[in-house]
């Protein structure tokens, strides 16, 4: 794919015109799927799938279009020189863009990530005879992604990964869930059947009778996956610096007012995992490290060089959504392994669900309780409780109420498949809150 995707490059670039810039951005999988249903294979097979993004400059002005790739040559070719000729017979009919992204004069990188994934043969292998004996529902999904970018400077960027992921559910005779990911790039046998074990340990648990929780505060432990789905608020309305000049991000009291969260936390961009490309759609590349939160204080936020050319400031190559891509909350000193205990009575929270501000400015989020939630008591784990909707804010929970941070941290990847496999995912560890707040 590499190869054909720069011949189209270079062959399209040679014909436009000097007063004409273009950015060419490519998406692709080789992916194998399988759908899992009551622990049997109900659905299976393998994708090859591609698309090409075009940006088309001109005059301040950008048209933009996305056209499937097909993997031959010549039939791109043609098919990517006549967008080219439609957007140039368009673009003077659009307005003019102040905070233009032109294609800059950056460096060119290759970035290929080979894992070690099970054969393609051998996956249900592997998977089926353990799940048998449990209502199992879920989607295997591996192989390579691939991402590319080009533009009219000269400059070339490529990125290839290799990962796999096992999305799924148990599900109880009393209908109720436990939810699990086990991802990567490298397959370990061993570690997916302690894994799965623990999960079926929980299913186990969830049979009992749920505990009705009253709305309150309580001692809380937020597993990794839970951790996960709050960091990911941080891409909405968060860490972006256009959010914050706009006056409508969570973190402005941290920017205007010096307020800080627990000094405990500290959260980055890390693309030295491999799992994501450095080089944003415009070709920008970003440092492979960027400090966020530093000893709970806001270090940096994610800045796209048109946020930069609005407000005059310095560009991170951050997605013109300023988005995360591969947020790594780092670990702390409390074992894993005696997470319960430090706990001793109150909230074990594997999972959180339908996540939204309820008060950005404030930094107040509300969801729901979901899938494996426990009520524990002296450090063991005593019933399931009903599901509940928490409203507390990151000031709170990842503020002075952040009493400890484990020593090790779980990827959770990205296993949204709409319009494609995505790379990468959040790493994050399981965290001690003195008081989280249910409400309903």
């Amino acid at each position: 794919m590499k190869e054909t995707f720069f011949y189209i490059c270079d062959a399209v670039i040679k014909q436009l015109n000097l007063d004409e810039d273009l950015i060419i951005s490519f998406s692709g999988e080789n992916s194998q799927y399988i759908r899992f249903n009551n622990a049997k294979i109900r659905q299976t097979g393998c994708i090859d799938d591609a698309n090409i993004y075009l940006n088309f400059i001109k005059n301040n002005r950008s048209c933009k279009t996305s056209i499937s790739f097909q993997g031959k040559q010549s039939i791109d070719l043609n098919n990517v020189l006549d967008q080219v000729q439609i957007m140039r017979d368009e673009i003077n009919q659009l307005p003019e863009d102040p905070f233009i992204v032109k294609p800059g004069n950056y460096e060119s990188i290759v970035e290929i990530n080979k894992g070690m994934l099970i054969d393609k043969n051998n996956v249900v292998d592997k998977i089926l005879p353990l799940i048998q004996g449990v209502d199992f529902t879920g989607i295997w999904a591996s192989g390579p992604i691939y991402r590319g970018s080009a533009n009219s400077n000269g400059q070339k960027n490529w990125f290839e990964t290799e990962s796999f992921s096992l999305d799924y559910s148990l599900i109880t005779k009393n209908e109720k869930m436990v939810k699990g990911t086990f991802a990567g790039s490298e397959w370990d046998q061993e570690n997916f059947i302690k894994h799965f074990e623990e999960k079926k340990q929980q299913s186990f648990i969830m049979n009992k009778t749920s505990k009705n929780i009253s709305p309150g505060t309580y001692r809380t432990c937020l597993a990794p996956a839970a951790v996960a789905d709050l960091i990911s608020m941080f891409s909405w309305g968060g860490i972006s610096e256009a959010s914050i000049q706009q006056g409508s991000s969570a973190l402005c009291k941290m920017r205007n007012d010096d307020i800080s969260l627990s000094s405990k936390l500290n959260l980055s961009e890390d693309f030295r995992t491999g799992l994501v490309p450095r080089f944003n759609s415009s070709g920008e590349i970003t440092a492979d490290h960027i400090e966020l939160f530093s000893n709970g204080k806001l270090k940096n936020t994610l800045i796209s060089t048109r946020t930069a050319n609005e407000y005059k400031c310095n560009s991170n190559f951050a997605e013109e959504g300023e988005y995360l891509r591969t947020p790594k909350l780092s670990p702390g000193n409390l074992k894993e392994s005696e997470i319960l205990s430090h706990l001793d009575t109150g909230l074990y929270l594997s999972n959180l669900h339908y996540l939204n501000w309820s008060d950005r400015i404030g930094g107040r989020i509300t969801g729901m309780t979901r899938y494996a939630c426990f009520w524990v008591e002296k450090g063991q784990i005593v019933s399931p409780i009903d599901n509940m909707r928490f409203d507390d804010s990151i000031y709170n929970f990842f503020g002075d109420q952040l009493d400890g941070i484990t020593d090790s941290i779980d990827f959770i990847p990205e296993v949204g498949t709409y319009g494609g496999r995505q790379p990468g995912g959040i790493m994050a560890p399981s965290v001690l809150i003195d008081g989280f707040n249910l409400t309903l």
